[in-house]
């Protein structure tokens, strides 16, 4: 058994001069009554060192030297200040992106750009594929790289979401998937196992758990036994390629799978309790704005998808891609930046509250776009559209409390919306602000949709797929005033989903949990099977 080395902060040493300035830069931050970013670049400027001001990274670790040897106090949110990006744990967890190694794609999608450097559709210059890159897509170090450089920035990493991206997951070779999802949990655990099991059962008690795993793959490779098999790896949620919703467009743009095969993938996925986060893209080749917006209409409206999240990825004229071609013959034309904000604009303030809208662009490099849209703050544009149209976007996103402090009550909202495996109920936790401080995801499932999946420990249980406290990452076994991480609002929502499910006259609630997520429901009553955790209810 060895250990990761490797595995601290990146060490910093001072010289006294330095650490005055550091010292005086720190303070004046911390009695600012408001701060904005732009206080902390001026600041830097006012407060240099010899040679130029000081990285955002060498601010955190001298505020823990000085916290550390007493000249200052710890205050989380003067930590928050100087951090380098505290959006990025705001939403409650750590991501970590971790990329699989470059191999074939069954998929021949004339909009997917071909690098032989990257797994199918990634770019080598895009930042997660170049970081993979730099570790030869070696899992191990990539995620500890990453754990590594969000901790020298100031960011706790005792929750950490994997993402395992690159391609269509399922076609890789099953031991290629099982040696990949070992290894980023021996970087979690700092330990090297010799199985996954094992290594599973470290990251129960680790410092650095996992609470949640996350693949993508394609609409036509999901299955029962494929479900089986990505809970035995751990895996929470699949992102799926849906991309259209139109037969027509998915032949055209030579996608290889049909609605129907979406839908079918949907319906497996959700019954076996996974999060389901589907990509979608507009002006695909033979798309057109209206025609776009109605596509977008049938996420919602069609029972078999209304999925939980969704990333929009507006297709972009890549020179990698074959839609070059269609281009040059003049037979496809990318949208005017005014068409993309206008549709995006009406499909954020048409998006339901139970969903989360995770992105509405790709970040591809504009030195690869040959034409179309290269605004590389599209979102940003969008929603101050939405906001000049006297309209909201009220997806979760958009509400989560964020770094906000819950001073009051919450109260309990109620989406209750059907689906093709059965009755799902979005339960969230509403400050007095109108932000979003938790929510979870209940399905009572129909009993074919149970069958479906062939996992007998799902029959005759209603099923908890997703349990979610937003603010800030609080550090496991520290509470925190106002947050609501710690303020007993997952505790809250798991009550009432038993007593949902019981007046629904099921007598058992599973939960579909992270491996670094069981000590949690343990400690609610839930017991481990075989892939879930269940509990008997009274």
């Amino acid at each position: 058994m060895r250990t990761a080395g490797w595995y601290h902060r990146r060490p910093h040493t001072f010289a006294p001069e330095e650490e005055a300035q550091l010292l005086k830069l720190i303070r004046e931050a911390a009695a600012l009554e408001a701060f904005e970013p732009t206080d902390l670049a001026r600041l830097l400027r006012r407060y240099p060192k010899a040679d130029g001001q000081f990285a955002k990274d060498q601010l955190v670790a001298a505020y823990r030297q000085f916290c550390a040897d007493g000249r200052l106090t710890f205050d989380r949110d003067v930590l928050r200040r100087l951090q380098m990006k505290p959006v990025r744990t705001q939403s409650g967890v750590a991501t970590v992106t971790v990329l699989t190694k470059p191999f074939p794609c069954p998929g021949e999608c004339i909009f997917c750009p071909t690098d032989a450097r990257m797994p199918k559709s990634y770019l080598h210059d895009e930042p997660g594929a170049a970081r993979a890159e730099a570790h030869h897509f070696d899992p191990y170090a990539t995620t500890l790289g990453r754990l590594r450089a969000l901790e020298n920035i100031g960011h706790p990493t005792d929750k950490v979401e994997l993402l395992i991206l690159g391609g269509t997951w399922s076609y890789y070779p099953a031991d290629y998937q099982a040696w990949f999802v070992k290894r980023c949990f021996d970087a979690l655990n700092g330990v090297e196992s010799e199985t996954l099991a094992e290594a599973q059962r470290r990251n129960e008690t680790a410092a650095r758990r996992n609470v949640g795993l996350v693949i993508e793959t394609r609409p036509d490779y999901v299955d029962a036994a494929e479900a089986r098999r990505l809970r035995s790896y751990g895996v929470t949620k699949v992102q799926l390629g849906a991309q259209s919703l139109d037969d027509r467009l998915l032949d055209l743009n030579r996608r290889g799978h049909t609605v129907a095969q979406t839908r079918q993938a949907v319906r497996v996925l959700r019954a076996a309790g996974f999060k389901l986060h589907l990509h979608w893209m507009p002006n695909l080749l033979g798309a057109t704005p209206e025609s776009d917006r109605e596509d977008y209409a049938r996420l919602w409206s069609d029972p078999g998808l209304r999925p939980d999240e969704l990333k929009i990825y507006p297709c972009s004229l890549v020179r990698e891609a074959e839609l070059v071609a269609w281009w040059e013959r003049g037979e496809y034309r990318p949208y005017t930046d005014g068409e993309l904000v206008d549709l995006l604009a009406d499909c954020m303030a048409a998006t339901p509250r139970y969903v989360r809208l995770s992105r509405v662009i790709r970040d591809i490099p504009a030195g690869h776009v040959v034409a179309g849209s290269t605004l590389s703050n599209l979102r940003e544009v969008v929603e101050k559209h939405v906001r000049a149209t006297a309209r909201t976007c009220d997806c979760i996103r958009c509400r989560e409390v964020r770094g906000e402090k819950i001073a009051g009550d919450v109260r309990l909202e109620t989406i209750v919306y059907e689906t093709t495996s059965g009755v799902e109920h979005f339960l969230s936790l509403v400050t007095e602000s109108g932000r979003l401080a938790g929510f979870l995801r209940l399905l009572l499932p129909t009993p074919e949709a149970a069958a479906l999946t062939g996992l007998d420990e799902l029959r005759g249980a209603a099923l908890i797929r997703e349990v979610h406290v937003y603010g800030p990452v609080v550090r496991l076994g520290e509470g925190a005033q106002g947050e609501a991480q710690h303020l007993g609002l997952g505790a809250r929502l798991i009550r009432e989903a038993e007593q949902i499910a019981r007046n629904a006259s099921f007598r058992r609630l599973a939960v579909i949990a992270a491996i670094g997520t069981r000590g949690y429901y343990r400690r609610h009553g839930f017991e481990l099977g075989e892939l879930y955790m269940a509990k008997r209810l009274g």
